[in-house]
């Protein structure tokens, strides 16, 4: 009997040892399977997050599809650029301008002291009697080049004398415009209520825009039509694509265009076809496709290499920037970042003053100027904030830390 109740402890005791270790194991299964919950959150403090640069942004709908790629250059008309010359010689004594420095069309750039006229007004009454005489001597030499050229035609005169009223009224031509570009000179400097009786000029801006060039210094000896300042204006930019003839079928005036510039923080700008051209570029096979530029205000200069994208089609897609990508495990994530109590639920708990980031498996497809498509795998909140640049970051951050958590199992 003694043996019997002795067996009978000891099974009780055995059997309260194991309902022990079971619960154990339970214990620890759920302890495991609520931190593998946790593998796809990491959390930073403000600090960090400022540090690590992270931005947010949303999906925004793009054509990333139904396009065509062109390289290309940033462009100005004729129009909106002008090289400064005199037509007249001289010394510069002042110059009121640097490059770079933004001017306004009539606004005085240097002074120079005139080698031919010491009184203004005389000068340009001398200037436009001789103006007159010139143009007197064209009409002449018009009538004879027309005279000769008919003679010339029936073999009546030698074709010598031909040429050398050809050369003579060329000559009086050029004369007419120089004396006509001199007399503007003088003119422009007795608006600005110069000193009749001075030989200081001014040399003014002929357009509004940007100093790009300054050519002389203060001492400069300057000769007629040497070119002193360049001034560009940027407000008319436009970009010129080189379209293949594989494609060339496919333009029309008034598609949309988009390119980005890394130096603007890959801001998108968004242009507009107004002109195709007519003729191959060289042996490149290639047209010209001309586009205006809508956002203008962006700091573009003239020759900026381009990579832009033709919007033939409207096959608008879901879109985030590369950067929201980060790749683990064979698999594609973006991160939101996770609301959670900023108040303790509780009097003593302390105030979680953390931010979390929650990982969003995702299915990317077709990548175009730094932007890429982005199908989730699963639900995101409505109005959730979406890390736009700095995935990498939290990535490494959440493998280090798995890696950390499995070592200290």
């Amino acid at each position: 009997m003694k043996i019997n109740h002795q067996y009978k402890f000891l099974l009780v005791i055995f059997s309260l040892f194991l309902f022990v270790s079971c619960n154990k194991k339970a214990a620890e299964t759920v302890t495991e399977e609520e931190h593998h919950d946790e593998t796809g959150v990491v959390e930073l403090t403000p600090m960090q997050v400022k540090s690590a640069q992270i931005v947010f942004g949303i999906f925004e709908k793009k054509n990333l599809s139904e396009v065509i790629t062109a390289n290309g250059y940033t462009k100005l008309p004729p129009q909106n650029q002008a090289d400064v010359s005199v037509f007249l010689g001289g010394i510069i004594k002042t110059i009121a301008v640097i490059e770079g420095q933004f001017v306004k069309k009539g606004q005085t750039l240097a002074t120079f002291q005139s080698m031919e006229f010491n009184n203004i007004r005389l000068a340009k009454a001398k200037l436009t009697e001789e103006l007159q005489q010139a143009k007197v001597s064209k009409d002449f030499l018009e009538l004879e080049f027309a005279r000769q050229k008919e003679l010339s035609d029936e073999n009546v005169t030698a074709k010598k004398t031909f040429q050398k009223i050809n050369t003579e009224l060329e000559t009086i031509k050029n004369k007419i415009k120089n004396t006509e570009n001199q007399i503007i000179i003088l003119d422009q400097n007795l608006s600005l209520g110069g000193n009749d009786n001075a030989s200081i000029l001014s040399i003014v801006a002929p357009i509004s825009g940007y100093i790009t060039e300054v050519k002389v210094k203060i001492g400069s000896s300057i000769s007629a039509n040497n070119t002193l300042f360049s001034i560009v204006d940027n407000s008319k930019m436009h970009v010129d694509l080189l379209v293949y003839e594989k494609d060339l079928f496919r333009i029309k005036v008034g598609q949309s265009v988009r390119f980005v510039l890394t130096n603007q923080g890959n801001q998108e700008i968004i242009g507009r076809i107004f002109s195709v051209g007519k003729a191959f570029q060289n042996e490149s096979k290639s047209v010209a496709v001309h586009a205006d530029i809508n956002n203008s205000t962006i700091g573009l200069i003239p020759g900026m290499y381009v990579n832009a994208l033709i919007d033939i089609g409207k096959n608008d897609v879901e879109t985030l920037p590369i950067d929201a990508i980060a790749k683990a495990e064979g698999k594609e994530f973006i991160f939101i970042q996770e609301e959670h109590d900023e108040e303790p639920k509780s009097k003593g708990q302390e105030v979680d003053t953390g931010v979390h980031f929650k990982r969003i498996e995702v299915k990317t497809g077709t990548t175009q100027l730094g932007f890429v498509q982005v199908t989730p795998l699963q639900e995101i909140p409505a109005g959730a904030k979406i890390v736009a640049k700095g995935a990498y970051y939290l990535q490494s951050t959440m493998s280090n830390s798995e890696g950390g958590d499995e070592h200290n199992h």
